[in-house]
C-alpha cells in the first residue's frame, strides 16, 4: 500500500503552498492558462473526488469523483482566485478528509472496483497511487521550487512505466540509468534510443519537461509525442 509515500508526498506539496503568498498564487503556473491558484485548487479537488469513489468502495452507494466535468472544471475556477491562506486551508482540509476515508475503509473494500471520471475503473488499492501520481505531478506543476529530480526514484520508475503502457506514441527505446534494461514503445527497429535519468524520461514523457537532460541515438532532436492523460 502506498499510503506512507502518498502522505510524505503530501507533506511536502503543503510545505510548497505554505511559503506561497497572495502574488505568487496568483501567478502563471506551469499548465498553460492556470494559475498556481488554479492548481492548489485542483489539488485539493481532486483530493475530494477520491474521497467520494472511496466512499463508494466502502458503502457499495455509487458516488462519482465528480459530479460532471463542467462542475468540476468550474469548481476549479471559482477557487482559483482565492488568497494563499484560504488556499492553504482548503488544501489542508482536503486532504485530511482524504486521510479519514482511507483510515475508515475495511481491509475488503480495498479490492472494490469503482469507476474514475471518464468510465475507467480501478479498484480503492489502485486510487491511492492515482492520488500520489496526481500529487506529484501536480507538485511540480506548480512551479514552485518542486521538480521532477525531486520525485522519490520509486515514483519515477512507476511513473516511467505506467506512461509507456498509456502513451500512444512513435516507435521509441528508453533506457533509464541504471535500470539494466529498455523500455520500448512500439517496436524496437529501427526507433531513436533515449537515455536519461528515470525521472527526466518520465517527466518528458508525461509533457512536464523539453527533455533537455536526456541524450538521443543516433543524433538528433527528441520525438514528439502526443500528449499524456
Amino acid at each position: 500500500m502506498l499510503l506512507p509515500e502518498l502522505d510524505r508526498a503530501t507533506d511536502r506539496v503543503l510545505r510548497s503552498a505554505a511559503a506561497l503568498d497572495d502574488a505568487a498564487v496568483a501567478g502563471p503556473s506551469l499548465l498553460p492558462g492556470w494559475t498556481r491558484g488554479h492548481v492548489l485548487t485542483h489539488i485539493a479537488r481532486n483530493a475530494d473526488a477520491y474521497v467520494n469513489l472511496l466512499r463508494w468502495a466502502r458503502t457499495g452507494e455509487r458516488t462519482p469523483a465528480y459530479a460532471s466535468a463542467e462542475a468540476r472544471n468550474a469548481d476549479i475556477e471559482a477557487g482559483a482566485a482565492r488568497p494563499s491562506a484560504a488556499q492553504l486551508d482548503d488544501l489542508r482540509t482536503a486532504v485530511a478528509r482524504f486521510a479519514s476515508a482511507a483510515a475508515e475503509l475495511p481491509a475488503p473494500a480495498w479490492a472494490v472496483s469503482v469507476e474514475k471520471s471518464g468510465g475507467r475503473k480501478a479498484t480503492a488499492a489502485k486510487l491511492v497511487w492515482d492520488r500520489l501520481r496526481e500529487v506529484e505531478v501536480h507538485h511540480v506543476d506548480l512551479d514552485a521550487g518542486y521538480t521532477p529530480a525531486d520525485w522519490p526514484e520509486a515514483f519515477s520508475q512507476h511513473l516511467l512505466r505506467e506512461v509507456v503502457n498509456d502513451l500512444d506514441s512513435p516507435d521509441l527505446v528508453l533506457r533509464p540509468d541504471g535500470l539494466g534494461h529498455d523500455l520500448v514503445i512500439g517496436s524496437a527497429s529501427a526507433a531513436p534510443v533515449v537515455t536519461g535519468p528515470a525521472h527526466a524520461i518520465a517527466a518528458w514523457l508525461a509533457g512536464r519537461s523539453p527533455g533537455k537532460d536526456l541524450r538521443v541515438t543516433p543524433d538528433g532532436p527528441l520525438p514528439t509525442l502526443p500528449a499524456w492523460m
